[in-house]
């Protein structure tokens, strides 16, 4: 800390503002550069699939001046720009979004004392400075308190409840939150007047050292890992595809074309430059193979369906900064959240008033009935609480302090404020429970968690004013009723002397007030259907534990087999304790910020997918740690800067959809993988066994190419605007380590692919089928229709691939891009069939022919549907 220098009370001058700027820095965190559009752009380039089709790209530039394959060339480029300039144009535009919703939520001016009074930037303060303060304005930088007094609100640094009281700094005195004469950067000033001097800014700050901590690396999404495996998965299926194909050229070309015959085998192994032109032709098939098998539309596919569901998020108040964040919220295993805001209406009001003798329902009976009573009531909420009385519209308001502060004052807003002045006080903190004040009169006044002060409660006042009799275990069971009941109880009590931390000393009840905070009305379906879509809810509270596990029961996350803890017990338990005991966890009570942390770390631990809520600074570490942070509208800047998804109405509700369209995304790249290996396999199969049965290109490059473009481009596009369908919540959640192509889903696209194959191969060399076409030189009409069957078997595996449902046009209706898709690529291949010539290899069929190959291809619906069905009558899960 710098030492305070004779600049105390005047303020700093020029010259010496500017030399502790050169020397201390200027009022900034060092935060990673917001990059540039075309940084965004070029960093994307690394996704795992994108290197990918890099890699093809660069094949293809190699075959290039060998065949003029340009078209597939660019096309392949295009795709790469396309997908990553999507995904940049989404990711960037989320980052502009939240830079408006920070700029929209600053306060960046502050009042300093620079010879005279004057407004600057909280950016330009310096240490050295001396900054005037009052009610409601943020403390820009650390320092000490000079002069004045202070009510405080830490709560957002340290997560303290309770507002802290600020006294002039002494010498010697440790910069610490719980020290009466710091300040800290971030923090409110709820009450009172004063100046500090600024002693540390920017990243030696107690909040740039948390700052410094939320730029550490976090771990790959899910998405991410998946996305690798997949691409790895890839490379090495189009790398066995090619080495098949390249072989079988070889086959083909040395012996079947030499009839097995050992002299003309040999005869053309031993001519170099005929097997020079056979190796070369081989190895420009294995690299088309490799280049085909490679789902260029993928990225784009991912990059266009998450651009297009953070679109319709922000309609449902929810602002996805980082779209990795909202595929992981569909993989969530298990969600810890807070209550009060989130799954509480957060309105906190006094419902009842308990003296030893009597029972109140509100303050007018109680000061009807009970005078005497009420007049010292409305002293302790004055005096011992951290709020303040104002103004606001003509009418009395409670200013500052927590809800639970405001909710007390709020009660007693009907009637003039007592006469009183404070000599000493003893702030709350969560550790020890509870507040004190000394009043100028000698009067103390105590309030706190009934658990901490009733063991040292020896007498009562009753309704009249006078001492009564204290039964202490039935007034204890009166307060656990209502803590059972879901409200939130503290005790108001007068001390014979001042307590401290260690000591308190006898104490005389006043009153035990209850608050009551109703649940949002859709906290409980909310939590239901988390919980049915296999995501483990688990609620961290202040409150204490009998009112925590009413309310965790009341919305369903308490359930008979659950378990409730203190903080202190969680922090007696070791990791490994903690571990077993994860799954059946469902509150934990008097929760400190350190606890989210930990219980994110021991989750992430055991595989599972982490989702943590928060609003506080001192919750930051948390959100940043989790797979997905969802972080409260209403919460603190570095909360929201911490998290990657902004829940802007703080409720949990939104954290649902946020899930439903995690799972959303994630389907529709396993149907969109479905559709494009399927392709892919039929292509490359059916360019294996062409030249087994006697047809040496049943499909021609400029065709591949038309067929790569319809179903990589077009297709991702097809499927980038499926629906969320509420179905998707009563399936459990993807497993960290669960793959894009699970065992089931590479038999799908085995067994679509095979009778595809199967069928082409029978349309070809089937007596039947040629029967039915004319014969023309060359075969031309068969393999114009076989290229039309080809391209209508696609749209029909379009169909197979966007459900794994046995009600096969289950949600069509809600992607009408789907059906527009399809219905344009069949009627552009229409025209191809009669406009195409010699380019595409085709010719006009009569409208007979082209029946016949529509009813052909039709037949791929029946078998995919079929095995569907077999699947459900097995028991087996879903697919996607």
């Amino acid at each position: 800390m710098t030492e305070l220098g004779n600049t105390a009370y005047r303020g700093l001058l020029p010259a010496e503002v500017e030399q502790s700027r050169a020397q201390y820095g200027e009022n900034r965190f060092t935060t990673a550069k917001r990059a540039g559009f075309w940084r965004h752009f070029f960093a994307n380039l690394g996704d795992p699939v994108i290197k990918v089709l890099l890699v093809a790209l660069v094949l293809h530039l190699l075959l290039l001046f060998r065949n003029a394959d340009w078209f597939e060339t660019v096309g392949i480029a295009v795709s790469v720009f396309l997908a990553t300039f999507i995904s940049t144009l989404s990711e960037y535009g989320s980052e502009a979004a939240f830079a408006r919703l920070c700029e929209s939520c600053g306060a960046p001016l502050c009042r300093v004392r620079r010879g005279t009074v004057c407004e600057i930037p909280s950016a330009e303060v310096v240490v050295g400075d001396v900054i005037l303060l009052g009610a409601g304005e943020r403390i820009p930088a650390d320092g000490v308190l000079l002069q004045g007094a202070l009510s405080v609100d830490q709560s957002p640094l340290t997560g303290e409840s309770r507002e802290a009281e600020k006294r002039p700094y002494r010498r010697g005195e440790k910069c610490e939150p719980s020290a009466e004469g710091a300040l800290f950067a971030g923090c409110t000033v709820l009450g009172g007047a004063g100046e500090m001097q600024v002693t540390a800014v920017g990243d030696r700050t107690f909040l740039g050292g948390i700052s410094g901590e939320l730029q550490s690396e976090r771990r790959d999404s899910p998405l991410k890992q998946r996305l690798s495996r997949l691409a790895h998965q890839i490379s090495r299926i189009g790398y066995v595809a090619a080495a098949v194909c390249v072989l079988a050229f070889l086959f083909h070309r040395l012996l079947l074309d030499a009839d097995f015959d050992r002299v003309e085998i040999l005869s053309r192994l031993r001519d170099l430059p005929l097997m020079g032109e056979l190796l070369l032709r081989a190895l420009t098939l294995g690299l088309t193979v490799v280049v085909v098998a490679v789902p260029e539309g993928l990225p784009m596919m991912i990059a266009v369906v998450l651009s297009s569901n953070i679109r319709r998020m922000v309609r449902d108040s929810v602002l996805v900064r980082k779209p990795a964040g909202l595929e992981a919220a569909g993989s969530m295993n298990i969600l810890f959240t807070d209550k009060t805001g989130t799954l509480t209406a957060g309105r906190l009001r006094l419902v009842r008033v308990m003296s030893a003798t009597g029972e109140f329902e509100s303050i007018t009976s109680l000061r009807r009935n009970a005078p005497a009573l009420g007049e010292r009531l409305a002293l302790a909420a004055h005096a011992n609480s951290g709020a303040s009385r104002g103004e606001a519209d003509g009418h009395s308001v409670a200013l500052g302090g927590n809800s639970t502060d405001r909710a007390l004052l709020t009660a007693f807003l009907d009637a003039p404020a007592p006469a009183f002045a404070v000599r000493a006080r003893l702030p709350f903190d969560s550790a020890h429970k509870f507040a004190a004040v000394e009043l100028a009169d000698g009067r103390v006044l105590v309030s706190g968690a009934p658990e901490r002060l009733l063991p040292f409660v020896s007498a009562a006042m009753g309704t009249d004013g006078a001492r009564a009799a204290f039964r202490a275990a039935s007034f204890a069971a009166r307060v656990r009723e209502r803590m059972r009941a879901g409200e939130r109880v503290l005790l108001l009590c007068e001390g014979e002397k001042m307590p401290t931390h260690t000591a308190l000393g006898a104490l005389t009840l006043l009153a035990a007030v209850s608050f009551c905070d109703p649940l949002r009305p859709e906290a409980k379906d909310a939590v239901r259907t988390l919980q049915g879509a296999g995501v483990q809810v688990v609620m961290m509270t202040g409150d204490g534990k009998e009112t925590a596990a009413r309310i965790a029961a009341d919305c369903g996350i308490l359930r008979r087999d659950g378990v409730c803890l203190l903080g202190e017990e969680l922090a007696a338990l070791s990791d490994d304790e903690v571990k077993a005991m994860l799954p059946r966890l469902a509150v934990i009570a008097r929760a400190l910020p350190a606890d989210k942390s930990r219980l994110v770390r021991l989750s992430g631990e055991q595989g599972l997918v982490v989702g943590m809520t928060g609003d506080g600074i001192n919750d930051a570490p948390a959100l940043k740690a989790a797979d997905v942070g969802f972080a409260m509208g209403s919460g603190t800047q570095v909360a929201k800067e911490a998290g990657d998804i902004v829940i802007l109405d703080d409720n949990l509700s939104s954290v649902v959809r946020a899930v439903l369209y995690g799972r959303t995304i994630f389907k529709s790249i396993r149907k969109f993988i479905t559709l494009q290996l399927v392709m892919n396999f039929c292509a490359v199969g059916i360019s294996i066994i062409g030249p087994f049965i006697g047809v040496d290109a049943p499909v021609t490059v400029v065709q591949m190419l038309w067929i790569n473009m319809i179903m990589d481009t077009l297709g991702g596009l097809a499927f980038a605007g499926e629906a969320p369908l509420p179905i998707y919540l009563r399936e459990g959640p993807k497993g960290r380590e669960e793959p894009i192509l699970t065992r089931a889903l590479t038999g799908r696209i085995a067994y679509l692919s095979c009778f595809t194959v199967a069928l082409s191969v029978f349309f070809l060399k089937s007596p039947v089928v040629r029967g039915l076409y004319r014969t023309t030189e060359g075969n031309l009409c068969l393999l114009t229709a076989f290229f039309a069957l080809f391209i209508f078997a696609g749209v029909c595996n379009c169909f197979n691939a966007r459900t794994d449902r046995v009600q096969a046009l289950s949600g069509l209706g809600k992607n009408r891009a789907f059906l527009l898709i399809m219905t344009a690529v069949a009627a552009v291949q229409i025209g191809f069939v009669y406009l195409g010539g010699t380019v595409l290899r085709t010719m006009p069929l009569t409208p007979r022919e082209l029946l016949y190959t529509l009813l052909f291809s039709l037949s791929v619906l029946p078998v995919g549907w079929g095995q569907l069905v077999w699947r459900r009558l097995g028991g087996k899960k879903s697919l996607y």
